[in-house]
Order: C-alpha cells, then structure tokens, then sequence
C-alpha cells in the first residue's frame, strides 16, 4: 500500500488513496501511526471520491477512532490532491467533503504546488448538543444554559478549570491562564480533560495564553492523539473563545509548538478561516 507523509506545523498524517481499496481502517490507523512501529503520525487520512465536493476525506486518528474534521489535516489533503492532479482547481479553491461538511479551501501556489491553504472551518457551533456537553447530567440544570457555554467549570484532581466550550465540527474546550503555555501540565490534565464526564463523546482541550489583541500561545490534547505539536480546528475554536472574551480582534497569529497559524473570525454567524502552510515529507510503502 502506498503512502504519503505530509504534516502543516508539525501536525503530521498518513495519507492513503483508498479510492479504488478497501480496509480495516481503524486498525491500519493505529498501526502506520505508531511513533516506533509504525510511519509516525497523528492521523490517517484516507481520499475517496464525492459526490459533493470535489472529493471526500476520512480521517482516523492515531488510536483508531474516527474524527470528524482537522484543520492542520485538511490543508495537507488537498496539497497531497493538487499536487497529484486528482483535483482540478476552480479560481484556486477546492472543495472537500468531511463528517463536519463540505468545506472549502483556497489554495496558493508555488512552482505549480501547493504551498499553503486557507480552510474555511465553518460557523462555531455553540448549542449545548451540538458539541456536545452533558450539562443537564453533570450541572443539575433544568433544560441548557444558554450558549456560548464560558467559564464552565471542569473539576480535576481537586482543581477548578475554567473552560469556553465550543464545537468546531469536533469538540473543544478552551482554558486561558495568564502563565507561559508551556508551564501548564497538558501530560496530567489532558488526559482527563478528554474523558471528562462532561464531554460524552470525549473532547479537545486547549490550553491558551493572550499576548497581544493579535497573538495568542496555544498548546493543544488532541481527542485520539495526545498533546500535537499544532490542531487546526483547535486553533479555531481558541481564536473564537478569545474574540467571545474580547481579547482579540478579527484576525490573529496563533504561536503553536509547531509553527503559526492565521486565524480570522468576524464574529457572530460567520465563518472562521485558518491560513497556514502544507509540506510533503515522503513517500513510502506500507507492507500488509
């Protein structure tokens, strides 16, 4: 089987053409992404054909289950599509179907490739089921607080965090802290962030530091993965928490371990686009 390595800042995936094949997805997922094992990834993206779009991504993460939607994934698809011809670019956008939607993607070239992708990553979803959180189970409420669901409180080993709670076609809790991001224990309380009872179908939990009404520091626990050096769809729901919060303006740099992201969030019912670059790292054969 071949394959192709790609990763935007650092968020690295398998890519497969399962066009013409079938497979026991979940558990190559789990194998081809084994940092010792296997190729190293955070996930496998599979290119299937649409009917809708363009063509249609599947995603797994490294651990086998199924994710609905990655920005940092979905710029590296449709660079592995372009380059190889199986999109055809109309006005330098292409178009992708995923579990979250079809979205759209503008792409900027370079000596005939792809060099980066603006992803359309669609409206945030604020709604209680959207995401979804258990708030009438693990709040006592009767019937669902309103949305934007800010400053819920996730209780860990004894300690209180605040978090803004959003679904960027996955699920996402963000907790600011005013400390470098990088002294925060994401090893610890990653983990239990993402089984916490309150997210029953588990959840991304970001943790975010203000800099400047244009930058922000973000590490991220990614659902399925473990802490990556970059989430898109992460980086979008920090950027929405923090314009919800006032403390940034429509666009901002986003400084994740593995490189910057630009994102831009007008507010209200538009939609949320992230910028940022796509590099091929190698191709390889996978023995079945």
């Amino acid at each position: 089987m071949r394959f192709t390595k790609l990763h935007g800042t650092g968020n690295d995936f398998i890519v497969v053409d399962a066009r013409d094949r079938e497979a026991n997805w979940p558990k190559l997922a789990e194998a081809i992404c084994d940092r010792h094992l296997g190729a190293g990834a955070d996930g496998l993206l599979l290119v299937y054909m649409s009917d809708r779009a363009d063509l249609r991504m599947g995603l797994f993460n490294a651990d086998g289950s199924e994710a609905e939607m990655s920005g940092n994934g979905m710029r590296c698809f449709v660079k592995y599509a372009v380059d190889r011809g199986l999109i055809t670019l109309r006005d330098c956008v292409a178009t992708v179907e995923t579990l979250a939607g079809v979205i759209s993607a503008e792409v900027t070239l370079a000596a005939g490739r792809v060099e980066s992708v603006r992803v359309t990553m669609g409206r945030p979803r604020f709604r209680a089921q959207e995401i979804p959180v258990a708030l009438a189970a693990q709040l006592r409420l009767k019937g669902e607080a309103e949305p934007p669901l800010q400053d819920l409180a996730m209780e860990i080993d004894g300690q209180t965090f605040a978090v803004t709670c959003l679904s960027m076609g996955n699920p996402h809790a963000v907790h600011f802290i005013n400390e470098p991001v990088e002294s925060f224990p994401l090893a610890e309380i990653g983990p239990k962030a993402e089984r916490h009872a309150l997210f029953p179908q588990r959840v991304n939990f970001e943790v975010a530091r203000v800099l400047a009404r244009d930058r922000i520091d973000v590490r991220t626990w990614e659902r399925g993965v473990g802490e990556t050096l970059a989430c898109g769809t992460g980086a979008a729901a920090v950027m929405v928490a923090a314009r919800l919060r006032g403390l940034v303006d429509d666009q901002a740099e986003l400084r994740e371990p593995g490189g910057v992201l630009t994102l831009e969030w007008a507010g209200g019912d538009s939609d949320v686009y992230l910028t940022g670059p796509a590099v091929e790292v190698y191709e390889g054969e996978w023995r079945e």
